[in-house]
């Protein structure tokens, strides 16, 4: 009997550039690899961010985990929701959004723009600079970002304020960090796809530790690849393709 196999996708810097739209050559490629076997895809997004990345295209995976997977979906069935609410409470959820807004109105930055805190289902996402920030203005937040480690300093602040909150925080991307409940990182959605398949390759860029992909790059249900960007993506796809035979 053949093995089932099950190819797993983070997004950004993955299957598309930082918040870019999938490319044609990527798309082909996906459109083409779903034929060969069972594609998923997870992200720390919420879903409607996905599917703008995908251009519309969800017919490439099976599997549709947004939010690390506390929104899981099967084809087009919901088969997961998990809410952050109930987990923490209004109320420290409040202690813990005031602490992030004030510390944000003291930081000096090459500038600021609109939503500096985003609530997901299952996770709150920071970002100093603003989700509204244009491209080039991204860019440079991450450039300032790189030499003052302005993203690590803040999630320390934050385990120092709430130690007790049993708060994961994951720094991905270009400009903001995700804080969610210890073990609410992409490990999240294996529990729907663990007994369906017997390998699961799992592609991803921030791999390393503290990388919102680490968790599940590391955990022993999955084979794990650490990729440099989409073309990287194809090469290392191709490269298990040619090996798996299919």
């Amino acid at each position: 009997m053949s093995r089932r196999v099950l190819f797993l996708f983070d997004v950004d810097g993955t299957l598309t550039a930082p918040r870019a739209v999938i490319t044609n050559k990527m798309l082909d490629f996906m459109t083409d690899l779903s034929k060969r076997t069972t594609v998923g895809i997870v992200g720390g997004s919420d879903e409607a961010k996905i599917v703008e990345q995908l251009d519309g295209h969800i017919e490439l995976a099976t599997y549709l985990f947004s939010e690390n997977g506390l929104v899981a979906k099967k084809g087009e069935k919901l088969i997961g929701k998990t809410s952050i609410i109930d987990k923490i409470g209004n109320d420290k959820l409040q202690d813990f959004i005031n602490f992030c807004l004030s510390y944000m109105s003291k930081l000096k930055l090459p500038c600021k723009r609109g939503t500096f805190i985003e609530f997901r289902n299952g996770m709150i996402n920071i970002c100093p600079v603003g989700r509204a920030c244009s491209v080039e203005e991204r860019k440079e937040f991450f450039e300032y970002d790189h030499v003052h480690k302005l993203r690590e300093q803040f999630v320390t602040a934050l385990k120092n304020q709430f130690p007790d909150l049993e708060m994961k925080y994951s720094i991905g991307g270009q400009i903001s960090f995700d804080c969610f409940p210890i073990g609410w990182d992409k490990t999240y959605c294996l529990q729907y796809i663990e007994k369906e398949f017997d390998d699961i390759y799992f592609y991803g860029d921030k791999t390393y530790e503290s990388g919102n992909d680490y968790e599940i790059f590391i955990d022993s249900r999955v084979q794990g690849r650490t990729v440099t960007g989409p073309d990287n993506t194809l090469e290392q796809v191709t490269a298990d393709l040619t090996r798996l035979g299919l």
